[in-house]
Parts: C-alpha cells; structure tokens; sequence
C-alpha cells in the first residue's frame, strides 16, 4: 500500500523496507482486546496565512470491530470543518510527484529535431469521564458524524486521563501511550478521535473483512501560528522505521523542514536497462543510501508547478483539485483562486523511536531545479538540485538507447534524445510509489550499498562517493557505452571528407578547374 499523511497534525507513509512497516502522526485504538497497527496513510497540506488545510487517507489492518483514529489538533473543530473526499484525489497526486523511470532513444544524428524533450446520527454515544486513576479530567467539547466517521473533539489536562477515556469507551489502548501523548496534552492540543463504523466502509476486497479497510479520505482545516507535523504520536503503533511522506501545496512556494537536515534525492541517473524489471528495488536502495550518508535528514523528492510536469506520468492537478483539497477556504474571500499557480513538494522522512528527538517543523524555502532534460553550458546533463527562479524538481532515473543506424552526414549531431525510431513519445516507464513496489537490496542492512548501486547505475552520483559502472558518454554522461561505435561512424566520413579535400587540391594544381 502507498499513501502519505501531512498537516499541522501528520501521517506517515507505509514504505516497503526490511519489515512491515507504517506511519501516522495519530495513533489507532481497536475495540475490545483486539490490536490494530496503523498501516499506511496519505495527506496533502495546503497552508495560507496561518490557515492549514490537512487531507489525508488513511488504510488500517485488523479485525472489523470498531476502531477509531487519535489525532492532536490545535483547536476545537466542528462539522464545518471537516469533510471527506474522494480517494481517486490521492492516487492521481501520488502517481504525479513519485519518482519517475523513463527511457530515450537518440534520434538519428544527421536529423536536426529542433525541440526538447523537457517537454444522520451518531453510531455511538460518548461522555465525559473522570477516570478513577487519574487527577486529570477529559471534556467532550464537539462530536458530529461525516460519511463512515463518527467524530469526537475531546480536551484533557492529563493523558493518564485520556486512556482512562478511551477505554472506559471499550477502546483496546496500546501499551505505554501516555509518553507519547503527554507533549500534546501539555501543549494544550485537543485530540481529534475519528471512529469508524465497519458497516459503512469498503473493503480491499469485496466482502471480505480479513484484507483490511479503505476508508474515504478526510478533510479539515483550522488556524494556528506554527506549522507542524506531529509524528511522535504515530510512534505508539509503530513496528519498527517508519516513512513519512508529505506533500505540501502552496501559492508559488515551496517547503521544507526547518528542524532536521534537508537533502534532495540524486536526481538524473542513468540506470542499466534490468531496472525496468525493479525500479522499486533500484530505488528503495538509493534511498537507503542517501539515508546512510546523512542519518535522519528529510529527503525532498518533487517539487514543481502543480498544473505541469515534464515527462508527465498522468494528469497534472487543476482548479477543481485545489478546490478540493483547500483553497476553498483558503481563498473564500477574495475567490481568485483560480488565477493563482500552486507548487506541489514531496518530502520524505523515515524514523523510528530512536531517532525521532521532535516534530517536524516547516518553513518555507527557495526553489530549485533539477531532474530535468537539460544540458548545461558544459555540455553536462543537469545533476542535482540547484537555486532556481522556478520550482523544476523531480526524482528521475533513465534508460537510454543509443543511436545504432548508420550516421549518414560528415557532421552528425549527438544528444538528440526522444521516442523510439519506430515513432512515438519517449515513454515514463514508472512513476511508481515506492512504498508499495520493490524491497531494499539492502534489506537485511549487511550489504555495501555504494557496491549495490554501481551495479546499477551507468553515471556517477557524486554526493553518495558512486562512479557508476560504466564511463560517461558523449551526452554528459548519457553514453551507454557506444562512444566507440559513435568515433567509427564519425570517423568514416571524416576520412571522407579528408580524402575529397586532397582529390581536390591535387586537381586545382594540375589545372583541372
């Protein structure tokens, strides 16, 4: 499964690694004596001002009794401001930002191309309870009802207070959450508890309960002056490292994390064609060692114009979309919406119990490029992320084809890449969540991944100390191994033309004009 969850309030992300694995800045409860790990959730943040519009999807495993979401929120919502969605939203922004596979051909070099390729009731009842082992007391301050969810806004001064609540309302609570709820309680939070009734959900396979529910995706937004994402809470279901992922859209602007390091994810590879058949495996491994160069940093993996994307895996974000996920209310009063140009980014985090010291705090930052078909002055592909005016990066891994027909023309032009002879576009062989597709190498974290990837890559990553096992081309590194084959054609008509220039002067002296 492959989702994200962001906000003020954060989810996390299911990410195939070395053991299942999930994330979610709430915690679920499961009714009677029953144990539910949260397993993945989804979440897009639009933010203006000091209003956060959070929607997020969310897939639990576990029995079919009722379950119910924990979630801290800064304020006390009502029915107004929350809503659910449809999931199709999520998997067009999912496939949209996730790094994306993509294989050239080299057009004929004796053919200027002259383009680019850069181209209703309550199911159930809640009270107030003062529980008998706490001092602290819990207040019922909101509950309403939104599609499956029964929804309860609750406040309390004491987390012991809190459990007592949950289980006084036959919730199964996980072992030691008062550590994790504690922060939240001290921080004036309120806690959001979304219950889910079994009989309006839909199951991942028609029928039956055992494959786990797909709940619809909610919506709410509130204001608050700090902008972050409490994943400490998540820490409470977790079963061992967990992958966040958050997307962020906002007016012209991208983020990042002010509290931990920022990286950007190697960008622009060139890959042997074998990963067309384990791009989720290439990738899950580069991730690892980016993580194992710099432990604990947050990794932006997209970011760009909502409403474009170069190659595009499927359609881009429009006006709808944003209405949906937000500037709605984000941009009530003015109703200019729709003349305003969003950025979407996708930051990705893993962390576990260990390593996780604070929530995650966002800031904004300045826009980069990078991932793109772009040779620069040195005749260099474009590597990396670099300052830009404009918001054009993306993770993208490539599979090229040399030209391998004859070279017809004493001066032919290389690096002209596109669709395949035969005629088409150039193909997006993946743009594929890696949460869902594809184990580590390294899953079992006794293997060399610098090793690992040489094995794959054919151009160096400088940032992770790799070479790549094969030595750059002619196009900035995108050779894949035909310099060879290029110098005899080229030197073929060269010779050529060498041989007509002496025919030529030996002519002109013997006077045949």
């Amino acid at each position: 499964m492959q989702h994200f969850f962001v906000s003020l309030v954060v989810f996390a992300a299911s990410w195939v690694a070395a053991a299942p694995a999930a994330a979610f800045c709430g915690f679920y409860v499961a009714g009677g004596d029953t144990s539910l790990f949260n397993d993945a959730t989804q979440a897009v943040l639009m933010r203006e001002g000091n209003r956060t519009v959070l929607s997020m999807q969310n897939n639990y495993d576990g029995p079919p009794e009722d379950f119910a979401m924990v979630i801290p929120v800064p304020v006390v919502l009502q029915q107004e401001n929350v809503k659910t969605l449809d999931e199709a939203l999520f998997t067009k922004l999912d496939r949209l930002t996730a790094p994306r596979l993509v294989e050239y051909w080299e057009q004929d070099p004796c053919e200027s191309l002259g383009f680019s390729d850069m181209g209703d009731g309550m199911a159930a009842e809640f009270a107030s309870v003062n529980d008998d082992r706490a001092e602290g007391s819990v207040e019922v301050e909101a509950e309403f009802s939104v599609g499956e969810y029964d929804i309860v806004i609750l406040s309390t001064d004491d987390a012991t207070a809190l459990e007592g609540w949950l289980e006084t309302n036959e919730y199964n609570i996980p072992d030691n959450a008062s550590p994790y709820l504690n922060p939240y309680v001290e921080g004036g939070s309120y806690f959001f508890v979304a219950k889910v009734d079994p009989d309006k959900v839909t199951w991942a396979a028609e029928d039956d309960m055992s494959t786990g529910a797909v709940l619809s995706p909610l919506r709410f937004h509130y204001d608050d002056d700090v902008f972050s994402l409490p994943i400490r809470l998540g820490l409470i279901n977790s079963q061992g490292d967990q992958d966040l992922i958050v997307y962020t859209l906002a007016e012209n602007q991208r983020y990042q994390v002010a509290n931990y390091e920022n990286v950007t994810i190697p960008t622009n590879i060139e890959v042997v064609d074998d990963v067309r058949h384990s791009f989720g495996e290439f990738f899950t491994t580069l991730y690892d060692a980016v993580l194992e160069s710099t432990p604990n940093a947050v990794v932006t993996e997209y970011s760009w114009d909502a409403s474009s994307c170069d190659p595009c895996p499927g359609p881009t974000l429009d006006q709808s979309d944003y209405q949906t996920l937000g500037a709605d209310v984000l941009y009530s009063e003015t109703g200019e919406n729709q003349w305003r140009s969003f950025v979407i980014t996708r930051l990705h985090a893993r962390y576990n119990a260990d390593n996780l010291g604070e929530d995650l705090i966002l800031e904004e930052a300045g826009p980069i490029a990078g991932g793109r078909e772009f040779v620069q002055d040195d005749g260099i592909l474009e590597q990396g992320a670099q300052n830009s005016s404009i918001n054009n990066f993306q993770g993208r891994y490539i599979i090229r084809h040399a030209w391998e027909g004859a070279v017809m023309c004493a001066f032919p032009e290389w690096g002209q890449w596109g669709g395949p002879p035969e005629g088409g576009d150039a193909e997006v062989l993946g743009a594929l969540s890696p949460n869902s597709e594809g184990t580590s190498v390294n899953a079992e974290g006794d293997d060399d991944l610098s090793d690992d990837l040489n094995d794959l890559v054919l151009t160096p990553i400088p940032e992770l100390g790799i070479t790549g096992n094969q030595a750059p081309g002619l196009f900035g590194g995108a050779g894949c191994g035909c310099d060879a084959t290029r110098a005899s054609h080229s030197g073929f008509w060269l010779l050529g033309a060498g041989l007509w220039f002496v025919i030529a002067r030996r002519r002109k002296e013997r006077g045949y004009e």
